[in-house]
Parts: C-alpha cells; sequence; structure tokens
C-alpha cells in the first residue's frame, strides 16, 4: 500500500514530499542497514525510511537550513539523527559516524524545497514580495540582494545564462545594472518587475524572472557544484551494493546527475593505447537501477511542483 503523502508544516508553509514511495524503495534494500537522507527537507521521505527500517536500522538527515533542523526535532525515533550541513559533506558526517564506506543507500532530493519558496522571508519567490535573500542556510553567505549590488554586468550576464539558460541574459543582466545605479534591489518583486519589464520575449506559462531568480539562487548557493561534490562523496560513502537515488527538479541537475551515473557504469576506459583490456577489466563503480521515473499523473496533479522531478537511482558494485 502506498504511503500517505507526508505533508508537513513549518511556519505554515506546506511541503509534500515528492516521488516518495519510489525512492524510498529504490533506496532501502536492507532494513537493517544504514542509511543518508542528504536533503532533510521537512522529513516526508525521512519518515517513511524509518517506517521501513528494522529495529537495528539506521537514518542519517543532513540539511543546511536551520528550518529543516528545528523540523527535525519532531522525530523521536533512536534510529534517527540530524546534522546540520549541506550534502556536500556528507563524506565527512559519514567518516566522524564510522559510517564511510558502509552506507546501505544514500537519497538526495535537489533543489529548494516548498517552504523555502513558500515563505516570503526567505526571499526565493518572485510572486511573493520578500526580502531578497535566496540562501538555504540564511546564516551563511552573501544574499541575493548583496551578489546583486556589487557583481558586474558581465559575470551576471554569464550567471543568468549557465544557470538559468537564459536566452536574454546580457539583456536582463544590463536593465538591473542600470537600476541599481539609481536604487539598490533589496525586494523580491522589485527585482521581478525590473525583470519582466526588460524581457523581450516571455514565455507562456512561465513567469519572465523565472530564469533568473533560478540562476541567482543557485549561484549565491553554490548548488551544482554542491551536486558534484555530494556524488562523489556518496559513491565512496557507499558499502559495496549500497543504492545512490537522486531527484532532481531541473535539467541543469539532472544532466549532472545522468552524466554521473552513466559515466561510472561504464566505467573508466582511460588506459594507455595499445593495452589489451577485456570488457570484464574496466572498473565500473556502478550499475544502474532502472531508467529514470518522473511523477505519476496522480501525483502530479496533487502535487503540480512534481511536474519537473526526475529520479535516477544507481548500486555501487564496489
Amino acid at each position: 500500500m502506498p504511503s500517505p503523502p507526508f505533508e508537513t508544516s513549518v511556519r505554515g508553509f506546506a511541503h509534500t514530499s515528492v516521488l516518495l514511495d519510489g525512492a524510498v524503495d529504490a533506496l532501502i534494500h536492507d532494513p537493517s542497514g544504514h542509511y543518508l537522507d542528504g536533503t532533510f527537507g521537512r522529513g516526508g521521505h525521512s519518515r517513511v525510511i524509518l517506517s521501513r527500517l528494522a529495529e537495528d536500522g539506521a537514518l542519517v538527515g543532513l540539511d543546511r537550513d536551520p528550518q529543516a533542523i528545528a523540523e527535525a526535532a519532531s522525530i523521536q525515533d533512536s534510529r534517527f539523527s540530524i546534522v546540520q550541513a549541506d550534502f556536500a559533506r556528507l563524506g565527512e558526517v559519514a567518516q566522524a559516524r564510522g559510517l564511510h564506506g558502509k552506507l546501505s543507500g544514500v537519497l538526495l532530493d535537489v533543489g529548494v524545497s516548498s517552504p523555502q519558496l513558500d515563505d516570503p522571508e526567505r526571499g526565493f519567490s518572485f510572486m511573493r514580495d520578500g526580502p531578497l535573500d535566496m540562501r538555504m542556510d540564511p546564516t551563511k553567505g552573501p544574499s541575493a540582494a548583496q551578489w546583486i549590488s556589487r557583481v558586474d554586468e558581465g559575470e551576471m550576464a554569464t550567471v543568468f545564462k549557465r544557470y538559468g539558460e537564459e536566452r536574454f541574459a546580457k539583456r536582463l543582466a544590463r536593465a538591473i545594472v542600470a537600476r541599481r545605479r539609481e536604487q539598490p534591489f533589496t525586494r523580491t518583486t522589485d527585482l521581478a518587475a525590473v525583470v519582466k519589464a526588460a524581457h523581450p520575449a516571455w514565455e507562456k506559462g512561465k513567469h519572465p524572472a523565472t530564469r533568473v531568480f533560478q540562476a541567482i539562487r543557485i549561484e549565491i548557493n553554490g548548488e551544482l557544484d554542491q551536486l558534484d561534490a555530494a556524488l562523489d562523496a556518496a559513491l565512496e560513502a557507499l558499502a559495496p551494493g549500497g543504492h545512490l537515488v537522486v531527484i532532481s527538479f531541473h535539467s541543469l541537475e539532472d544532466r549532472r546527475v545522468k552524466r554521473f551515473i552513466r559515466d561510472h557504469v561504464r566505467g573508466d576506459t582511460d588506459v594507455p593505447r595499445g593495452i589489451p583490456l577485456r570488457d570484464d577489466q574496466i572498473p565500473r563503480r556502478l550499475e544502474s537501477l532502472g531508467k529514470a521515473l518522473r511523477a505519476s499523473k496522480e501525483e502530479v496533479d496533487a502535487n503540480p511542483r512534481a511536474r519537473s522531478a526526475v529520479m535516477r537511482m544507481a548500486r555501487k558494485r564496489y
């Protein structure tokens, strides 16, 4: 029977975990194993994982968001522990607990959570007026407002192009820089209005500031570098036979996950020319656990944010 959709609430902002049963089904292969949820969020996946573990199983959760850490306090289970850290540090966390190379599974649910988007005070959304922040951990690093105030026009355009795949990156960067000379940006809707006015070609069904906000968020949180580091760390922290499950929500993330799994499934073929090598001698550290999965129509109908979710799964060979 499918698990009920875990809908948690932080400061009144609900969060429904995406691909809940599919992710946990793919992750748990040994109920007595030790698992790591690298993106605790609001605990939807973690709660289902715990419901599937035996008494001697265990789960470590990670998150850099202080609100996520506060939510984790509601889980009263001796098999569960939480660490405030970004998932790029999962190897350090596993090492500190004597679990490096011994984890039965690692789950990464990448990107921004619904409460972060819905809470205007976090500054992630162009639809709600709030301080222009966008930091996953509001206590660390420059805010979006600080980044916008000091980055030069060329670098800003590069970020919009690279992380937002924005066709009009130069034009939008120029408009933002021109406006900040007159008045600094401090509010989300202010930035969204300037981008909206400067954007020459709106996409149907998409706010013209969507790609710019995505790009700024990825840049100031170092999200793609964090993902690359987390994938490498997960491979080393897993035990042979351990499962890696990754849910991503846009193509920049998914391409990285797809490439990482593909490269380790194919194996290292970088050997000197002329040296004979049988196929079974190629070091392949992962094997795929099937094709990428997407949310069902029923799940998307119930939670439209699940529409873009893609889940990829692999097993560590050695």
